[in-house]
């Protein structure tokens, strides 16, 4: 409990306790008056406070408004009457400030919720200098510096292990629960806890770029991105408020007015003017104001606990009425990581042809390339490469041991005038020629996500209408890819541009409410995540470009987690849609009640702050989904 919630509590507890003994003592009058302007005074000062800023700043129509002229009007009709009972107007206060301090406890715990699965900032980074450890601001650490992490510590910085071997509790960002063990060599991104081994880093980006940092930037900043539905109750607020105001005196002066000048009665003012106060404290649109933002506060922040950030409750509410989901291939659906699977119509040892092949892609970082070297096994000597040809398009030509090597696809066998065997197995065909003379040829594929199967299966059990996969690999391995996930749709063979192209024919033929999703991981991808009505970028691997992009991140980079966040973001929206048909519903029907006199001002208020505590509790159940 904050200071602020506190002394709210103090005032109220002094207030009812005030209230009681007063009703014991038998004063009157003056006397009477100024004793209980006390209790009054004391729970209701801020709000009258906040009622003549509103004024003063030309903002009138707020709950203070609502409440100080409710209640100073039921004051001055004691007055008036002479009755003394004072009661009601400070029972009216006392059960509203009962119920704001019930929604700042409540909104206080929420957000103390979110920032416990988001206490990822790292307060330090540790430094080696003249063999001690310093502590630094991690702003102040440059790329390329070496960093030291004990066990217990916060991963303050982006970058690769160069010593040491240890456990990660990643859960602050991902949102997964197993430990993850990491060894020299490995990437390791910032957030994370070391919870075994010592490890020295060097770092690969500043603190500001670091994945920590940008994941704390999107959370802070999710807020000032409002859906549709917030967009609604503000305006709703803006024109509910003077109507109900316009209706209270309307209420408190037809009537009366009738049963004079038409019914020839007595006009009964007080009768009227009584009723229009308490339809003042009922209309106020508080449960509405306060739970709808706070709905969405407590979605973004469960799904931040399920490792996926979502940049604003607009893009969640677009979330949950996603019915078409398109992938990427590479790194979305599949790992991005191409291993050698088979060596077909070898003419000498396997094992030779691997080494020529990964010696003459010795320069190239395509991932191709990368697959070789890591089949080899061994240390590339660039000594024995020479003489490099990069083909376009086809692979490439080198000298390795003084012997004319020839590595690509077919269109490079055809170039060179060799004849070459085809290869039926699916995956990427490397053709090897040595001196001339065809050797062989090396399949290369990438390698499935194990999760990506039920991942695609778990998307149409969450009712998503339509699967499809994009890529640029060749239309035999798309082919294979998209039967064994059980994919509806593949195009192969796309440029970027051909997927933006493909993207834009995907939103015009589907349906108007029916929201699409593009999933990928790559720069290439950035502008398809950019176009679709909901990018989701993955986190962990994907590039900089690609999360900039998105409206969602995956922090695991787990196709499962697609499914959860559409269920997050329903079950969030749900939440929302029941707090606006039930703060409506019962502030009309309580509307209702009081205009015919059939509710008083103590009903009135229980109800209005009835309602209020209700939606917040059905709001922050949005923070809770991990059984989704």
């Amino acid at each position: 409990m904050t200071k602020k919630q506190r002394v709210m509590l103090i005032r109220i507890l002094t207030a009812a306790v005030l209230l009681v003994v007063l009703n014991f003592l038998p004063v009157t009058g003056l006397l009477r008056f100024v004793l209980y302007m006390v209790p009054y005074l004391v729970i209701g000062y801020d709000i009258l406070r906040k009622a003549v800023k509103g004024i003063k700043n030309r903002q009138v129509f707020d709950e203070s408004f609502l409440m100080a002229i409710a209640t100073i009007g039921a004051i001055a009709l004691a007055i008036y009457e002479k009755s003394g009972d004072y009661t009601e107007a400070i029972a009216v206060m006392l059960f509203y400030q009962v119920g704001e301090w019930f929604q700042s406890y409540a909104v206080g715990k929420s957000r103390r919720n979110i920032s416990e699965l988001m206490d990822i900032r790292p307060d330090y980074a540790n430094i080696e200098k003249d063999g001690r450890l310093v502590k630094v601001d991690p702003d102040e650490v440059e790329i390329g510096s070496m960093i030291v992490v004990q066990p217990g510590e916060k991963v303050p910085i982006d970058g690769i292990i160069a010593e040491g071997e240890a456990t990660l509790n990643t859960s602050a960002l991902t949102g997964e629960s197993l430990p993850r063990d990491v060894h020299a060599g490995d990437e390791i991104i910032s957030g994370c806890i070391n919870m075994t081994g010592l490890l020295k880093i060097k770092t690969t980006k500043e603190f500001g770029e670091s994945t920590v940092s940008k994941i704390l930037d999107l959370v802070e900043n999710a807020s000032s991105r409002k859906s549709k539905s917030e967009d609604f109750i503000a305006k709703f607020a803006r024109v509910y408020t003077p109507a109900v105001c316009g209706a209270a005196l309307l209420l408190a002066f037809l009537p009366p007015l009738a049963n004079l000048l038409i019914l020839g009665q007595a006009p009964g003012w007080e009768t009227w003017v009584y009723r229009a106060l308490t339809f003042l404290v009922v209309s106020c649109p508080c449960a509405l104001v306060i739970s709808i933002p706070l709905s969405f506060f407590a979605g973004i922040g469960g799904a931040s606990k399920a490792g996926v950030l979502v940049k604003g409750s607009n893009y969640l509410e677009t979330l949950s009425q996603t019915k078409i989901v398109v992938f990427d291939k590479t790194g979305t659906l599949t790992q991005g990581v191409f291993e050698v699977n088979g060596i077909h119509h070898s003419e000498m040892d396997p094992d030779k042809l691997v080494e020529y092949a990964a010696l003459a892609e010795s320069a190239s970082s395509h991932p191709i390339s990368k697959s070789l070297q890591r089949a080899y096994g061994r240390e590339i000597d660039r000594s024995r490469v020479t003489d490099i040809q990069e083909i376009s398009g086809g692979g490439v030509i080198a000298k390795v041991d003084g012997m004319e090597v020839a590595a690509g696809n077919d269109k490079l066998m055809k170039r060179l005038g060799i004849t070459y065997m085809d290869c039926h197995s699916v995956g990427t065909i490397i053709h090897m020629a040595i001196d001339g003379r065809y050797m062989g040829h090396i399949v290369i594929s990438d390698v499935i996500k194990p999760e990506a199967k039920e991942a695609i299966r778990r998307l149409k059990a969450a009712g998503i209408k339509k699967t499809v996969m994009l890529t640029g690999d060749a239309g035999k391995v798309a082919q294979q890819v998209a039967a064994e996930l059980g994919i509806d749709e593949v195009y192969s063979e796309l440029l970027p541009a051909d997927k933006v192209e493909k993207v834009e024919e995907l939103l015009k033929s589907k349906a108007e409410k029916d929201k699409l999703a593009f999933v990928g991981d790559g720069i290439n991808d950035a502008p398809v995540l950019g176009r679709a009505d909901i990018g989701i970028a993955m986190g962990a691997m994907g590039s900089d470009a690609a999360i900039e992009a998105a409206d969602v991140v995956l922090m695991d980079d787990d196709p499962l987690k697609i499914s959860k966040a559409i269920r997050i973001s329903r079950k969030c929206l749900r939440i929302v849609y029941q707090n606006i048909v039930f703060a409506i519903g019962i502030k009309l029907l309580c509307l209702g009640l009081v205009a015919v006199g059939a509710a008083g001002m103590w009903l009135a208020i229980f109800g209005d702050v009835g309602v209020m505590i209700l939606a917040v509790l059905n709001a922050i159940r949005a923070l809770f989904v991990g059984k989704l």
